[in-house]
């Protein structure tokens, strides 16, 4: 198979995960959509995993805005607005926060992520923390879109269990959290996360 055919297995697949879901995602499915034997996949993707990191890489491709500051932007600025972007990302794309959790870094990912990490350190992070910040914050970003697709794609089944079948959990999910609009939910976890970083740049440069 060429370059361009390995790119087109990618793409049917991403086609096909935002059709039928991560879990629908099978070689057979896809074999049949590209019009090839099964195995035939196999020369490029050893297994599903290796294929979702293709798919991932793909999903995040070209759509990820923010991924590096600009000249003189501020830490928390940068950070805000890498973490709205990358929560954009995986929100566009069914399961996206599954296909992207356990997926392994690119040559440029990393390449990337050094560049984000050098310009906390310029900020006055320590190295340690600020490799450990932008870890932290693709996690809450993963963490939160996984709850809320998680949450859009039980409400089907959930609608059909009216408050006469639970009326005490009905009563409490007024409540909750959890139950709260989800891009107001995200940007307060977000400011704490942030306030509390800044806590930590400013006990380093004490």
């Amino acid at each position: 198979m060429t370059k361009l055919q390995r790119e087109a297995i990618v793409r049917a697949a991403l086609e096909l995960v935002n059709e039928v879901g991560m879990d629908g995602l099978t070689t057979r499915r896809l074999a049949e959509r590209l019009g090839v034997e099964q195995p035939a996949l196999y020369w490029h993707f050893k297994n599903k995993r290796a294929l979702l990191d293709a798919v991932a890489q793909a999903m995040l491709a070209g759509r990820q805005a923010c991924l590096l500051p600009g000249p003189g932007e501020d830490w928390r600025v940068f950070l805000r607005e890498y973490a709205r972007s990358f929560r954009r990302v995986l929100l566009a794309c069914r399961d996206g926060a599954r296909i992207y959790a356990g997926t392994r870094q690119s040559g440029l990912q990393m390449y990337t992520r050094q560049a984000q990490c050098d310009f906390l350190c310029a900020e006055g992070f320590a190295p340690a923390v600020a490799a450990c910040a932008l870890q932290t914050i693709g996690r809450y970003v993963v963490g939160a879109v996984l709850d809320e697709q998680a949450i859009e794609a039980a409400r089907p089944a959930a609608a059909n269990e009216g408050p006469d079948h639970h009326p005490a959990l009905a009563a409490a999910a007024q409540e909750n959290f959890a139950q709260a609009e989800p891009d107001t939910a995200f940007e307060r976890g977000l400011a704490i996360f942030l306030d509390g970083l800044a806590v930590s740049s400013d006990s380093n440069t004490r």
